[in-house]
């Protein structure tokens, strides 16, 4: 992590929690986070690619086998958002190996970073899990309420120019929801999980951990969180082709962000 002055430190008091400080950083953190990430990514450039690869295709696998369903496919793109964290743990594994200038681990060593607390990691995925399930059902209502008898019969007709002028209401009202439902997962995962990897806490102290990091840096995990949709979206509008190489870039800068916002032991 690169140097600079050192922010301030806030020491959150919770009943029966051992909570971490929080870090308040600047405005322009997340641009370095985003290079950090990127130095990871070119030291690490064989095993974060080929995971980049592997889960590229996976999202575009699961995009295009609900391609004929829109609400499912919206829900499965949108819905990559929620799970991302913790597809990004192998690219946590990968930076905290670099940054302790260990040898990269082999191929299917970060696969297996969740032993290192599997009960919490555990909970911490069927949380997810339920999110995304009920975003499916979410989705699926709208799609009703808006576009029932509209002749849209597949997300290439609805995401055509014409069928977003024509059918505003429904994309603001799934903007709307969606963006509620990704503003609560972003807040209580954008710590926690690397947090969960590189320390033995429990599940309930990393969320109030994260959402305590997330509202005292609220601007700039605003910001964070932007840079992260914009380059997740970039990633699905070249059919997943960029998402290879965002998707780690990604993971390793999220690491960063981790290592500046908490405060280390």
């Amino acid at each position: 992590m690169s140097t600079h002055t050192h922010p301030a430190v806030f020491h959150p008091q919770a009943a029966r929690m051992d909570l971490p400080g929080i870090r308040s950083v600047a405005i322009a953190r997340p641009l370095h986070w985003l290079r950090d990430g990127a130095s990871d990514l070119v030291k690490a450039w064989p095993l974060s690619l080929f995971y980049g690869i592997v889960f590229a295709l996976l999202g575009f696998g699961l995009v295009h086998s609900a391609w004929v369903k829109p609400h499912l496919a919206m829900a499965l793109t949108s819905g990559f958002l929620f799970v991302a964290p913790v597809l990004a743990t192998v690219f946590y594994c990968v930076s905290h190996r670099l940054e302790h200038h260990h040898k990269l681990p082999t191929l299917l060593v970060p696969l297996l970073s969740w032993r290192a607390n599997p009960a919490s990691l555990g909970l911490f995925a069927l949380m997810l899990v339920f999110v995304l399930s009920m975003w499916e059902r979410i989705s699926a209502i709208l799609v009703g309420l808006f576009l029932n008898g509209s002749g849209i019969g597949s997300l290439a007709d609805l995401l055509s120019v014409g069928a977003v002028r024509q059918h505003a209401d429904f994309v603001l009202a799934y903007l709307a929801f969606g963006g509620v439902l990704a503003l609560m997962v972003f807040s209580l995962s954008v710590v926690s999980l690397p947090m969960l990897l590189h320390s033995k806490v429990d599940f309930a102290t990393a969320l109030v951990t994260s959402f305590l990091a997330t509202k005292l840096n609220f601007p700039v995990m605003l910001l964070w969180g932007g840079l992260i949709a914009v380059l997740i979206a970039v990633g699905m509008a070249t059919d997943f082709i960029a998402m290879a190489v965002i998707f780690p870039w990604l993971g390793h800068a999220s690491w960063h962000a981790y290592r500046e916002l908490i405060e280390r032991e």
